[in-house]
């Protein structure tokens, strides 16, 4: 695998997770940044998570990553929670939501084989901020900038 390839599965990673989403969020790609041998690709999401709903975001994300058979490597349940997994084919997945309820979501890659690479192709859901200072976020949404507990059917 070089790092296009590499570049590529990142993305494919990062559409599986956002498609697990619902209801879905709005997001913008974030800087993608190459290694001497790997690659990151970043996506911010732009629809504001409330604090009440972010236990259910988390959860969410989660469920879906180990129903892929992703393996937990450590969770961060600071201001800032964070959770940090690897795919079966050694990608290092992290979400971590940030001030004002802004999710952040990176992947990056095993060391590949040097090559050069592409910038993501996925459209984003609203503005797309890439290559600009990411701004926080400013999409409600009713059920994920809810202030009010989601009920057990989430």
């Amino acid at each position: 695998m070089n790092m296009q390839e590499a570049a590529v599965r990142a993305d494919e990673i990062l559409d599986g997770t956002f498609a697990a989403i619902k209801p879905a969020v709005h997001w913008t790609h974030e800087r993608s940044t190459e290694g001497n041998c790997d690659v990151q690709r970043r996506r911010a999401v732009m629809t504001i998570i409330s604090e009440e709903r972010r236990g259910s975001f988390l959860g969410l994300i989660e469920r879906y990553w180990e129903g892929k058979g992703y393996k937990q490597l450590s969770v961060n349940n600071s201001d800032m929670p964070a959770m940090y997994y690897r795919t079966p084919d050694q990608f290092n997945v992290r979400v971590l939501i940030g001030g004002a309820g802004q999710a952040f979501f990176e992947v990056a890659t095993p060391c590949v084989n040097v090559s050069e690479v592409s910038p993501p192709k996925a459209e984003t859901v609203g503005p797309n901020y890439a290559g600009k200072l990411t701004p926080i976020p400013d999409v409600k949404s009713d059920f994920w900038s809810a202030k009010s507990s989601p009920s057990s059917r989430t």
